[in-house]
């Protein structure tokens, strides 16, 4: 299991998003983003984001 911490890219965030690969964390994240931070996901973020994904 992969995860990615929002606290982690920066915010004052809880949201933590878990899925099988780092592919499907990233499409999480990019709903993640925009529904609660009303940002969008970039191929530049999406490449940040992916250094912060955990194996659980």
């Amino acid at each position: 299991m992969k995860t990615l911490h929002c606290r982690d890219t920066g915010f004052d965030c809880e949201g933590v998003i878990r899925a099988n690969t780092e592919d499907e964390v990233l499409g999480e994240a990019a709903i993640h983003a925009k529904q609660m931070h009303n940002l969008d996901a970039t191929p530049e973020i999406a490449a940040q984001l992916r250094r912060l994904i955990r194996d659980e």
